[in-house]
């Protein structure tokens, strides 16, 4: 299945809610992050993350292989009222310079990415003490809600794809790290609902990997049209409230 999401690139933006307030705020209560900090996102997309690190007053660098991603992030960063440099690359190779950032951020990537590789490339660009946050806000499919029928509903028109059924958890990731040579991992994890229109719902799911980043535009317009009458027969109020779990993962660079 090839994905392109740069063919999401609009609705990625408007549509995808980025991680909520309260993973920020542990974020800072912890101590992982202070105003100052040189700040670079890896798969940054439409700067979801790069933009809540720069709220909070961290100087942030977003990279990403999609140019059409990134100018919409821009266009976000313009209307919050903050300014992040954008640098189209891969994480594996961002052409960065050496110990030249106090954090690496990748929120909702570290899947796409060739992982070992990445996390070489994180320990070259942290500086020593410098520190690493994976993390994910993903929707929480059980039994009979809103997220276990609308993955049922892209495994009907995409059989290819094979993300559904997840838990919001990765323990693999933690191996990754330590594999690398980072050490102090620590993780935390909490559940809140995000709030969603129907016509936003529809509009994340279209912006999904399984939806209009691998199907052409007859068969997006298709499932939408299934997901709407969906929403309308069995979720019929709106908006809805749509179980996600906030999991990360940090780690020091020695």
């Amino acid at each position: 299945m090839e994905i392109d999401f740069g063919k999401t690139a609009k609705d990625y933006g408007q549509y995808r809610a980025g991680f909520p307030d309260a993973f920020f705020d542990r974020i800072v209560r912890e101590g992982f992050v202070q105003s100052c900090h040189r700040l670079l996102d890896l798969g940054t997309g439409t700067g979801t993350v790069a933009r809540g690190f720069a709220l909070r007053g961290c100087h942030v660098t977003g990279l990403d292989p999609s140019s059409a991603l990134m100018a919409e992030a821009k266009q976000l960063d313009a209307a919050a009222g903050v300014t992040v440099q954008y640098i189209e690359a891969k994480a594996e190779a961002t052409g960065l310079p050496d110990a030249s950032f106090d954090l690496v951020s990748a929120g909702q990537c570290w899947h796409w990415f060739d992982r070992a590789r990445a996390a070489a490339e994180v320990r070259r660009v942290l500086k020593p003490g410098g520190r690493l946050i994976i993390c994910h806000f993903d929707w929480i499919p059980q039994s009979g809600n809103v997220a276990q029928l609308t993955e049922a509903l892209i495994e009907a028109h995409n059989p290819h794809w094979k993300l559904g059924g997840g838990k919001g958890i990765y323990p693999r990731w933690l191996s990754d790290m330590g594999d690398a040579g980072f050490q102090d991992i620590e993780t935390f994890s909490f559940d809140i609902d995000a709030i969603y229109s129907h016509a936003a719902w529809r509009g994340r799911i279209r912006a999904s990997a399984g939806v209009a980043a691998s199907l052409p535009p007859d068969a997006v317009a298709r499932f939408d049209a299934e997901l709407q009458a969906l929403l309308s027969e069995e979720f019929p109020e709106d908006p809805l409230r749509v179980l996600h779990r906030v999991w990360a993962a940090t780690a020091v660079s020695p």
